[in-house]
């Protein structure tokens, strides 16, 4: 059972959330999530061909989730499966270290990973790729100017996820 790929979709304030994971013995829960994914989401996981529907491997993601949309979390204790290239997944983790409640800018995260303002271009697209919406928190990237830019799932959401957390200025 172990190495198996399951999913399951659960209700949010942002829509249905597809989760797809895979089994894992050491993961909480038991399973590693590969992927949350939001409708209309640009690059969005679809159901796997070879994997079987189990909404009970994700009760930790849900409870997590849940207590997150409600107020009641500021982070999430997942393990995630291994994925992206590795200039990817030194951005995923910039992107893990930014703080509940704060917003930080393309820039600021080039500049973390060590690549040039020449290269936010690339950070940009290496956010758009992130498998993992909403627990990664890609959402708290904006724009040097403070403006919203660019969420997979849609400004909407990204505008949503900040004003959860208390990250949005009040004009």
């Amino acid at each position: 059972m172990t190495g198996m790929t399951v999913h399951t979709t659960i209700d949010s304030p942002l829509g249905e959330i597809l989760l797809v994971g895979v089994v894992s013995e050491t993961a909480p829960g038991g399973t590693a999530l590969a992927s949350l994914s939001l409708p209309g989401q640009k690059g969005a996981a679809a159901v796997p061909e070879d994997g079987r529907r189990d909404p009970g491997a994700f009760e930790e993601v849900g409870r997590q989730l849940t207590a997150y949309f409600g107020g009641r979390a500021t982070g999430f204790d997942l393990e995630f499966t291994e994925s992206g290239t590795e200039f990817q997944r030194g951005v995923w983790r910039a992107l893990e270290e930014i703080p509940y409640g704060a917003t930080t800018t393309y820039g600021e995260i080039a500049e973390r990973v060590g690549t040039s303002r020449v290269g936010v271009r690339a950070v940009g697209t290496a956010i758009g790729r992130n498998p993992l919406l909403v627990v990664r928190p890609c959402h708290r990237v904006i724009g040097a100017d403070g403006a919203l830019r660019g969420y997979a799932a849609g400004l909407e959401r990204k505008e949503r996820l900040l004003g959860l957390e208390g990250a949005l200025s009040r004009d």
